[in-house]
């Protein structure tokens, strides 16, 4: 009777310990098979056998995963003070690297991402931030590119989301804004005078090289404005003619 316990015992213990050698890894996973603690290979996907007790397995997903930069309080250049979200996109292309050369490559990269966005940004002016988001998502990019390369990560993208003003600043800014706009209207209307006087300039050249035109221009300007009867005509006429009738 002990013996058939001992035997049923042993047979239990077996199978329990086949189907712990047993692992099945999904297309978008690898396992990091360490063998008495020391790496030995990256397998998967698919069934993955192990010897219990000898071999341990670290499951890494290989894909994109889509992490959110938290908001970083940022000054840039030019002494402005401004909050400033993002969102960062990666993938692990080396399981090995990304369990072996750092402990959590998920909080690591989160934590270099924001210490890189304070970085960056602090380089340049409130206007480049504002209006060269593209330009600055590659810089971003490229930094963070080539510090997690090390971890076997690979940043696909960086997106500055969010840029967030105080009140202060937001009204300086529509002062600006305004400021520019009216300096834009007061520049177009100069160089509209401008261009008046030029034509006009141009127009009396013409009209003082023959005698007549200038009468002609004046009868043309008269048939014009003769519809118009809340109108009052001024007929200039030669002094020569006036002259003649002081005389008469």
């Amino acid at each position: 009777m002990f013996f058939e316990l001992g035997f049923g015992a042993l047979l239990a213990l077996l199978a329990v310990l086949l189907l712990a050698a047993f692992r099945i890894l999904r297309e978008y996973e690898r396992g990091v098979v360490f063998q008495l603690g020391r790496f030995w290979r990256v397998k998967g996907p698919g069934l993955v056998l192990l010897i219990p007790g000898i071999q341990q397995m670290v499951r890494v997903d290989l894909r994109t995963v889509v992490l959110d930069v938290p908001p970083q309080d940022v000054i840039t250049r030019d002494n402005v003070s401004v909050k400033v979200n993002a969102v960062l996109y990666f993938r692990v292309l080396d399981p090995q690297k990304a369990i072996i050369q750092v402990e959590d490559f998920l909080m690591a990269t989160s934590q270099l991402a924001q210490t890189t966005l304070r970085a960056v940004l602090g380089k340049h002016e409130l206007d480049e931030l504002l209006a060269e988001r593209e330009r600055l998502n590659l810089d971003i990019r490229q930094v963070l590119d080539a510090q997690t390369d090390a971890w076997g990560i690979k940043v696909a993208n960086v997106e500055i989301k969010h840029v967030d003003l105080n009140e202060s600043m937001i009204r300086a800014i529509a002062r600006q804004a305004e400021a520019e706009r009216e300096r834009r209207a007061k520049v177009i209307h100069a160089e509209g005078e401008l261009q008046a006087s030029e034509k006009l300039m141009q127009a009396a050249e013409m009209l003082g090289r023959q005698s007549g035109a200038m009468q002609l221009r004046y009868m043309q300007t008269l048939g014009t404005i003769a519809g118009d009867k809340s109108s009052t005509i001024v007929f200039p006429l030669p002094i020569e003619m006036l002259k003649g009738l002081v005389d008469k």
